[in-house]
């Protein structure tokens, strides 16, 4: 489906930054950067974050069709390997969306494989869940809500038992029976699930996770199969809380403080779910698309840097918050958040197809 000219004038901005990023921190990763300057904060390592820049490099690979961008996307998803024996549910979060838009690349496919089986082997059947795991310290056995997205189609074709129960799990946790917003995180204490302190129940980006990961289950004929019925209930549920189709567009990173900060990348990442669930044939489909569509507008006129001067490069999705709690980069550039919005782009450009990213 081709769009307007505001898409391809937002993609080509946004591919423009994805250029500009890997000139700049070569073979580390971006996490997030300053919204004067835009130079960015990096890891050597990735961390949970590493994925999405992979990602970010696949998908300028299919926009280009250069040889050297794909060089460029399968070496940098190389350097993500150490992660697949890391103790942690975020495996979804890199070695899905790291390597998803990589079309008949053998090697990533390989990590991908890797990285499910190594996800599988930590699932705990007793609790329902991979747990969060010990890779960034702290307890193990936690259910988080940015844990399950990339963790369901991740182990769906392998497990696609496992990763229902394992977004149901969360889905009970996190989300009250009439969609009203629960604790994102959850610990168990050998007994029973008690709730975390932060992140707090009006994280918009846990929100967000959530939704986009009912949207993937969905999508995957083994995970739906599994109860068809328990999932469309679910979404519903997300979608009859969700502000954005009460006509919200982007939302505080923590709905506890209505006038903080806001969070492009829980738009972004709410967008795509949306586009995704317009996909599932369901009464919900026409709504869905209209307002991921809209949301995708609202980011690019509002929020997407066009090179107009004052220092900031082109293609710069602002006002991402980090971690509100902290007051960490809470209106910045968020590698997720532009990666969330170019593949929203590049699926109404036809060069990705949401069913299978």
């Amino acid at each position: 489906m081709r769009t307007g000219d505001w898409a391809d004038r937002a993609l080509s901005a946004v591919m423009e930054r994805v250029a500009g990023t890997a000139a700049q921190v070569g073979e580390r990763f971006p996490l997030y950067a300053d919204p004067a300057d835009g130079r960015w904060k990096t890891t050597g390592r990735g961390s949970w974050a590493g994925g999405f820049w992979a990602g970010l490099l696949w998908l300028r690979a299919r926009y280009t069709g250069d040889p050297a961008d794909r060089r460029a996307a399968a070496a940098c998803t190389a350097r993500l390997a150490p992660w697949a024996d890391a103790d942690t549910a975020t495996r979804g979060l890199i070695f899905w969306y790291g390597t998803a838009p990589a079309v008949g690349d053998g090697a990533a496919e390989q990590l991908r494989e890797r990285a499910a089986s190594a996800t599988l082997a930590s699932f705990e059947p007793g609790l329902g869940i991979v747990p969060w795991g010990d890779a960034f310290g702290g307890p193990r056995l936690l259910a988080r809500a940015d844990g399950v997205p990339g963790t369901v189609p991740l182990l769906a074709g392998i497990a696609p038992g496992a990763a229902a129960a394992h977004l149901h799990r969360h889905l009970d946790l996190c989300v009250g029976p009439a969609g009203e917003r629960q604790p994102p995180a959850w610990k168990f204490d050998g007994s029973g699930w008690l709730p975390c302190e932060e992140p707090r129940p009006g994280w918009a980006r846990g929100r967000a996770w959530l939704l986009l990961a009912v949207a993937d289950a969905l999508l995957s004929p083994e995970v739906a199969a599994q109860d068809r019925p328990r999932l469309e209930a679910a979404a519903r549920r997300l979608l009859a809380g969700s502000d954005v189709l009460r006509g919200r567009f982007v939302l505080p990173a923590d709905a506890v403080d209505p006038t903080g900060p806001l969070d492009t990348s829980a738009a972004a990442i709410t967008a795509v779910a949306l586009l995704k669930l317009a996909r599932v044939p369901a009464d919900w489909s026409f709504a869905c698309s209209y307002r991921g569509v809209a949301l995708l507008i609202r980011l690019a006129e509002r929020h997407l840097t066009y090179g107009e001067g004052g220092g900031r490069p082109a293609g710069m999705l602002l006002d991402g918050c980090y971690d509100a709690a902290r007051g960490l980069a809470v209106r910045h550039e968020l590698i997720w958040g532009d990666f969330f919005l170019a593949l929203g782009l590049a699926s109404l450009d036809g060069l990705v197809d949401l069913r299978k990213v």
